[in-house]
């Protein structure tokens, strides 16, 4: 008597897209990727500006990001994406790991965030992670995110600024002068001066972009909406 034979699974495969302006970088990344039987290349995007665009026509699985492209806010074209196609999961690939884009991408809808540096097995990993819906984090973001979130949980009841003081900072990111941000608040200049100076001295800062990043980095604004400084 014949044994049965196994039952066959087809594993389904994932559609990717490549985000990236340098040629050699998605040419390296789609032949590795494409040595995986799940994984399914559908898409190169060299610019920036086509982000948005075509992969709204391919509609794949998972984008795999450079946010460093020209002609790209990283940021708001996650937003509108994940507004567009809800379904669709957003990796993050890229060499740059400053926290307010850490920050804000991932506020915007990104699954992940994984660093150029890391090993191709890592982003065949981290693309499987994300076409679940699972979050994936490069190890050294996530602890520094880790620790900065301690650090948010031991201060807490230690809060340095007053609730007007959290305000002007506010604005201050934004970049309104300390006219505009009088007339915002209603109160006169040199209480904005006032409250400015105390920030300033509470937080140890020297100028306005340190205040800027500040701001950021502690939830007081959002990286989309500050301007440089």
């Amino acid at each position: 008597m014949s044994g049965m034979m196994p039952e066959r699974v087809e594993r389904v495969s994932i559609r990717v897209v490549l985000a990236d302006d340098h040629p050699v970088v998605r040419a390296g990344v789609k032949t590795f990727l494409e040595k995986e039987p799940d994984l399914r290349v559908v898409g190169e995007i060299a610019l920036g500006s086509e982000v948005e665009t075509l992969t709204s026509h391919w509609q794949p699985d998972v984008l795999v990001l450079d946010v460093n492209m020209p002609g790209l806010d990283p940021v708001a074209a996650t937003r509108r994406l994940k507004e567009q196609g809800p379904t669709l999961r957003i990796l993050v690939l890229t060499a740059y790991d400053d926290d307010a884009y850490v920050t804000g991408l991932l506020a915007a809808g990104a699954m992940g965030y994984l660093l150029k540096e890391e090993a191709l097995e890592t982003l065949v990993a981290a693309i499987r992670a994300v076409a679940r819906g699972e979050s994936w984090l490069s190890q050294r973001i996530a602890g520094r995110l880790a620790r900065r979130a301690v650090a948010r949980v031991e201060g807490a009841e230690a809060e340095p600024l007053t609730s007007r003081e959290r305000e002007v900072l506010h604005l201050l990111a934004l970049g309104l002068s300390n006219d505009e941000i009088a007339g915002r608040l209603v109160i006169s200049r040199r209480t904005v001066q006032n409250h400015v100076s105390n920030i300033y001295g509470k937080l140890g800062l020297a100028s306005r972009a340190e205040a800027v990043l500040y701001a950021i980095r502690h939830g007081i604004a959002d990286v989309s909406e500050v301007e440089e400084p």
